[in-house]
Formats: C-alpha cells, structure tokens, sequence
C-alpha cells in the first residue's frame, strides 16, 4: 500500500472548508450544477455500523460519537435507530463536529443537526429517522463526531457493541460544548447512530457494503486506528479514486447467515443495514465460519441457500454481489473435521457455482501453504480465527477494486 505523506494536511485544509460553511452556505449557481454533468446530486454513505442490542438505555445520558468517513461530500445526513427499542426515544439535542483529538471538537466545527426543521426528534419503536441534510463539505478520511442526549432513555437500547473505536459518554447535556471537559467517561461502543451520508456530485459516485461478522467487524485489529480490512479497502479507493468510494462496514461480531444470536442474521438484517443504505453499488458478502463451526447442523447446502437468497435480494435491488471465500480456522477451540468438510465444500461453490458477480479468495490469502486449514501465523491474531493488522491489510489487497463496480463481467481476484 502506498504512504500518503501529505493526506493529514489535505484532511486538515478540507476540514477547514468544512468549518467555513459554519458562517456561510451558497447554493453553487445553476451553470455550475449544469457543468458537473446532467445527473443530479446524490446520497451516498459514507460510515455506518450494524445496528443490535446494546444495553439499556440511560435516562440524561449524553453520548459523544466518532465516526471515520469513507468517501467525501457534502450535506451530509446522520441515521439514528431506535430498530431494538421497545419504546419511542426522544433526543433533544444532537450536534456534529470535525474532532481535534479525544473528546474535544475543531473549534467552530460543532453544528446542531434537525429533523423536519426541528432540534428534537423521536424515534418510534423499532425505526430509524435522518436528520436535515448538514450545509457544508465533509471530507473523506475524517473523524467526525456526533453528540446526541436523551433526556428519558429507558429499555433496550440500541447501538454497536464492538466499535473498536473510543467514544465518550457524559450526564447531562453537553452535546453544544466544543472542549472535553465534561466528556470524561468513555465506551467501545456505538450507541443510537447506524449511518452517515453525504451528498455527491459525480454521478457515478458509489459505495460497497462488507456484510460479515467479528472479522469484517474488525476484531483483532487494532484499536482507534481503522485497522478493519474494509477501513484498508476505504483508503484503497480513495487512493485510486474509483467511483465506487463509499465503504459500510456491516459486520457484528459472532453474527451468521442464517440464525439470529449475536445480532440479527444476514437474511434478517439485510434490508436494514444494506438494502437502505444510499448510493450502494455493491454488496460484499463475507460470512458464514459462525454457521458452520456452531454444530448446529448447518450444511454446506444450507449455507449455499442462504448465500443465494443475499445474492437474490441484491440482484432484485439492483446491487452487485462479491461474494468472499471462508477462512481457515483450524486451532479454533471450535474446528473439527465435519466443519472443515462443510467449509470445503461451500468455498467451492463460491469459487466455481456462478452465483456471484466476482469473487475475493480470502481462503488463500489467508491459509498456511504448508497446512491449508490453518491460517497463515504471520497474518493470524492469536486464536487461529481472527486476522491481525497485516492479516486485515492482505484482505483488503486481495480485492480487485474493478470488482466492486462489476466490471468487465464475473471474474475472481485474491
């Protein structure tokens, strides 16, 4: 992967645009919109996270949120999901700014967001709402944060469990505040907020959706430094500016195919966290070792079912399918002989059944040469399952970018 010496500084200049339109927003004049092309603006996401359990909710709880931006825009739009409420959550006050470092805000960056023109907003049971469109640019590859609190939030809440990201939770309403001081408590969590978009100018511009669990969701990569494998295929794209730039990282921990437990599964979630999202192109489906190692029956064939019902649905949606090979995992306190043979058998349907419109071989960049249903120790996280930083990155290499926007028809890269 190439060194970007100079992108903190292009961040910070873009950033800078991002704190001007604070004092001012025009409208770019119609020959201007004329000359960007004949197709209109549109929304693309730009960050989101799966949606699950997380908790309880906590009455005065105020929730300061960071967030890395995939591909640039402007106007961008904050997702909040209410999907595991059992009550309406009303959020009186929710702000977003550029982050300086920890808790504290770019000073003059920190703007309140509406809905429908008004500072609250509630979310009904088992829904999502977007904000106003925020004026103004968001820059790729940026930490923004999003401050929300709720004055009475009570039962499930909602939220993302693992963020491998710190964030910061305070009582009281802070949110306004640009400094740290009160922002002193943390969490590894997301809580209420699923999605960011932005609006694009280029008509072609798109984004492609990593629907998978824990190694999708990162775990074992790095903490605070966006060592996900789709954080390294975010900087891929920018770097070859391609029109697919946009990434969605849909991954939950232990999460499967076909059965709900940790998370909603694939099947169940799909509409949600995929099929909703603005500016898809592409989905990447990366799943099922959770299926397949909880001896729970699961056989390749069902496994192959639901593959084809993901790829089905994103078909009808008018979305691309990249489906990924399962990884090795022998070592794994689950691996036995009969999962191996499942895995086996459903990694060939991958390879050769036609069912996607490209493939990734994560199998063989992953695995052992010397014992194929080991992962590669160079590249293992420590328990034989889960890729470390140098394991994410070779993921994310291993992706022929043209796939994502099925060029050149059915193909297979890794």
């Amino acid at each position: 992967m190439r060194k970007t010496r100079n992108r903190p500084t292009r961040v910070a200049a873009l950033a800078a645009v991002f704190l001007a339109a604070t004092a001012v927003h025009t409208a770019a004049p119609a020959s201007a919109r004329a000359a960007s092309g004949s197709a209109r603006p549109h929304q693309v996401v730009t960050w989101a996270a799966s949606a699950d359990r997380a908790g309880t909710g906590v009455p005065d709880r105020a929730y300061r949120l960071v967030v890395h931006t995939s591909v640039a825009g402007s106007a961008a739009r904050i997702r909040l999901s209410n999907a595991f409420g059992d009550r309406p959550l009303t959020l009186d006050s929710v702000y977003a700014g550029i982050r300086e470092s920890g808790a504290a805000l770019r000073p003059g960056s920190n703007r309140r967001l509406t809905f429908g023109g008004a500072a609250a907003v509630t979310v009904p049971a088992g829904h999502t709402v977007l904000s106003d469109p925020l004026p103004g640019p968001l820059p790729a590859a940026t930490d923004l944060v999003v401050s929300l609190h709720s004055p009475d939030a009570a039962g499930p809440a909602t939220g993302h469990g693992m963020a491998l990201q710190t964030s910061y939770t305070t009582q009281g309403d802070h949110t306004a505040e640009e400094g740290a001081d009160h922002w002193t408590a943390t969490t590894g969590s997301w809580f209420y907020l699923d999605a960011v978009s932005v609006r694009t100018a280029a008509p072609r511009t798109g984004a492609v959706v990593a629907l998978g669990d824990s190694i999708t969701d990162g775990w074992h990569s790095s903490a605070d430094l966006d060592r996900r494998w789709p954080d390294y295929l975010a900087r891929r794209l920018r770097l070859a500016g391609t029109g697919v730039q946009g990434v969605a990282n849909e991954g939950i921990s232990g999460n499967k195919v076909l059965a709900d437990g940790a998370g909603q599964s694939a099947l169940h979630r799909l509409d949600r966290d995929v099929l909703s999202q603005p500016g898809v192109r592409t989905v990447f489906l990366f799943e099922g070792v959770n299926d397949l190692k909880a001896h729970t029956g699961v056989t390749a064939a069902d496994l192959i079912a639901g593959y084809r019902e993901v790829v089905a649905r994103a078909h009808a949606a008018g979305l691309c399918v990249v489906g990924a090979t399962v990884g090795p995992f022998k070592g794994w306190g689950e691996w036995d002989a009969a999962a191996e043979s499942v895995r086996q058998e459903v990694n060939t349907f991958v390879r050769t059944g036609g069912a996607f419109d490209a493939v990734t071989d994560f199998d063989r960049i992953l695995r052992s040469p010397y014992d194929p249903e080991r992962i590669l120790p160079a590249l293992d996280g420590g328990d034989h399952l889960h890729p470390d930083d140098k394991g994410m990155q070779a993921m994310a290499d291993a992706v022929d970018l043209t796939a994502l926007d099925c060029a050149g028809g059915p193909h297979t890269t890794g």
